[in-house]
């Protein structure tokens, strides 16, 4: 009788290390964070920081005439809604780029290790999506375009998503709008410039919690399959 050949048993799953996140993924972040923050945009005595900066390397378009720009003036309807759009291209191109390349250097492991454990027990969302958060202070039109990668890319589910677009609705483009369309109002704040900018900062913060809570009580049926 033919002697039984031994099974060799299966050999188990090796389990997967634990991804290293080296000094160079932590630079990419700390560069994207200036990047899109705006904290290079107008540094005293050192203005060369600026061409570091997202809003400038941007750019703006040319004057065609007084009071005017390539959209002209006046507009209404689909014609002037298309040429507004068009006019966002740039700005998100060149965010989606640079995400990319800084992506590709670790930023955003690097934004997933250090921000989760402040985002998730206070908005309940990975440190991934921290630059899309700190590109809206800057770029409402960017920050919407890295969060929608973000979802595309299945980084965040749908009720991540909604909580982002809580925190950049409110108050979207902070820096930008609060140091150019507020600066109309500075002259009549009895508080010193950046009690109201700080305010603005914290409500972003209630606000997701708010729609945070609401989507874990009272919607929290929509998402059970997730």
């Amino acid at each position: 009788m033919a002697e039984e050949t031994k099974k060799t048993p299966p050999a188990e799953p090796a389990q997967e290390k634990e991804e290293r996140i080296g000094v160079k993924a932590y630079i990419a972040l700390a560069v994207a964070v200036a990047y899109f923050s705006g904290a290079l945009s107008d540094v005293e005595g050192m203005k060369w920081l600026a061409a570091f900066d997202f809003t400038t390397l941007s750019g703006a378009f040319g004057k065609i005439k007084e009071g005017g720009n390539f959209l002209g003036t006046a507009g209404v309807g689909a014609r002037q809604g298309f040429l507004f759009a068009l006019s966002l291209t740039p700005a998100v191109m060149l965010a989606l780029g640079c995400l990319e390349i800084l992506a590709h250097y670790g930023a955003l492991k690097a934004a997933q290790k250090l921000l989760t454990p402040l985002l998730r027990p206070l908005l309940g969302i990975p440190g991934a999506t921290g630059l899309a958060l700190i590109t809206d202070l800057q770029s409402t039109d960017a920050g919407a375009a890295l969060t929608r990668e973000l979802y595309e890319d299945k980084i965040v589910t749908k009720k991540e998503l909604i909580i982002m677009s809580a925190w950049q609705y409110s108050g979207a483009g902070m820096v930008n709008n609060y140091f150019t369309i507020g600066a109309g109002a500075f002259s009549f704040l009895i508080a010193p410039l950046f009690i109201p900018f700080i305010l603005i900062f914290i409500f972003k913060f209630v606000g997701a919690i708010f729609v945070r809570v609401m989507l874990n009580t009272v919607y929290k049926g929509d998402f059970k399959d997730e």
